[in-house]
């Protein structure tokens, strides 16, 4: 697999550097979409080479950097891990945007406390209706309520353009990420080998109208196309 792993990402409200990291297995890795699990592997040596051929890239030039790993952030060897925190320091870098899983939520404070500088959990929420995000997407994430979920993290991920979600479901999710939540990035569904028929063009279409301007908001990223960050 080829995969793009270092970008600069100038646009929006925060600039940054990303990387993508080849990670350990994700703990669930059924996701009914995601197709980047083909990424990962248990060989921590390789895991250990993309990291440090990847991170030896970033400049610091932003002071932010984000990390992707076709998983959670946990999910990368203690090394790796170390060898991040070690650039954040060196570089300067005061931010850092990563991703985790609900499952993990127990180990969220410490994992901020670990990288030392102001970290950013983004949960793959995709959706707060509940039946879609766990009957149609099967993430296996289950709460209480939106307050639960901002309670644990201030930064999530949400998806639009799949079969099943209504206008209605949609204008919801975005009025809760911008109230409920610091940043966000919202990520238009793109079907892959695992997601044939899911895709819903007309839902798409229509959110590319209605919310246009939402790419204006400085707390917000959407991502037309699943590359829109500059890996992958």
């Amino acid at each position: 697999m080829s995969l793009v792993r270092y970008a600069k990402h100038a646009a929006g409200g925060h600039p940054r550097e990303v990387v993508l990291l080849k990670g350990l297995p994700c703990v669930w890795s059924r996701c009914a979409f995601c197709d980047y699990i083909d990424d990962n592997t248990t060989d921590e040596a390789w895991i250990q080479r993309v990291a440090d051929e990847t991170l030896a890239q970033v400049t610091g030039e932003f002071g932010r950097l984000q990390v992707v790993n076709s998983g959670s952030i946990q999910e990368l060897p203690p090394g790796v891990q170390a060898g991040i925190r070690d650039l954040l320091k060196t570089k300067h870098i005061t931010e850092f945007w990563t991703e985790s899983y609900w499952a993990y939520r127990k180990r969220f404070d410490a994992t901020r406390a670990f990288f030392g500088v102001d970290t950013h959990l983004f949960l793959g929420v995709e959706t707060f209706d509940d039946d879609l995000r766990n009957g149609v997407l099967n993430k296996s994430m289950h709460w209480t309520g939106p307050d639960e979920v901002a309670a644990a993290t201030d930064a999530i991920c949400l998806m639009v353009g799949f079969k099943g979600q209504t206008r209605d479901m949609i204008r919801r999710d975005i009025d809760l990420l911008l109230t409920k939540f610091r940043y966000g990035i919202v990520n238009l569904f793109t079907e892959n080998r695992l997601s044939h028929g899911l895709m819903d063009d007309e839902i798409k279409a229509w959110f590319c109208e209605e919310y246009a301007g939402l790419a204006d908001e400085p707390n917000v990223d959407v991502l037309w196309t699943n590359t829109d960050l500059g890996v992958g």
